[in-house]
């Protein structure tokens, strides 16, 4: 066991107080995602999708990483660069928990985007009142998320990571949105084992070699402390 890529996705975070994309009391409720998390929602209306994502931010600031999230930085800290960790979430909660090797597939809510000269800086305030970029001094700056019909980050370099691991391991995450719902499949065929560890199973159409169903903060530190474990038996 050497290369490792592991998926967040919502439910790792869900234990924090992150509200979850599908679930009946979901982040989504109340909006249509057409409203605010497509670039033609924020053409249509800025002002509420500003505001909505300056709400978000606001609200994971508030919250902490939670075990799952600080075994990940364990497991980190035990393997070093064998261990890529790729989220679809856009909070920093892998960041401050400790994890360095990341990357963050749908952007992140403390940046903004600036759509006058594409810079990406880091931002913890408001943007509803339309703030000047720190880069270009125009006020053309939006939140550094990926939209339904965008493009998501720094494709190439994950899939080169998930071709090449040893192991693959999906963690809260439904296996419903692509890319990301892929990338089993992709790991499989190049011959990587799959684990899946999740409330409940994804999709049965999704096989994974080893599935575990329960809560994040329980399983991921005990799959961590399994990894190190026997990465010291073997040496």
């Amino acid at each position: 066991m050497n290369r490792i890529v592991v998926l967040t996705g919502a439910g790792i975070s869900a234990e924090s107080g992150v509200p979850t994309f599908r679930g009946a009391d979901g982040l989504w409720e109340g909006h249509s995602i057409e409203d605010v998390a497509t670039p033609e929602g924020f053409e249509r209306d800025p002002d509420r999708v500003q505001a909505f994502y300056d709400a978000r931010r606001r609200a994971v600031a508030s919250v902490v990483p939670n075990a799952a999230h600080r075994a990940l930085a364990r497991l980190e800290g035990a393997i070093g660069d064998d261990l890529l960790v790729v989220t679809q979430n856009v909070d920093d909660l892998h960041e401050r928990a400790g994890t360095r090797n990341l990357v963050h597939m749908h952007g992140e809510l403390r940046r903004a985007l600036c759509l006058a000269c594409g810079s990406r800086p880091q931002w913890d305030a408001d943007l509803i009142d339309g703030p000047a970029c720190p880069e270009c001094g125009e006020r053309m700056l939006r939140p550094d998320v990926v939209w339904f019909g965008e493009m998501p980050y720094e494709l190439d370099r994950i899939e080169q990571a998930v071709v090449a691991c040893d192991v693959f391991v999906s963690i809260g995450t439904s296996g419903e949105v692509y890319p990301a719902a892929g990338y089993v499949a992709l790991a499989a065929a190049f011959g990587a084992r799959t684990v899946e560890l999740n409330l409940e199973p994804s999709d049965p159409a999704v096989a994974f070699d080893e599935t575990r169903a329960g809560l994040a903060s329980e399983l991921v530190p005990a799959w961590a402390d399994e990894v190190i474990a026997a990465r010291s038996a073997s040496r």
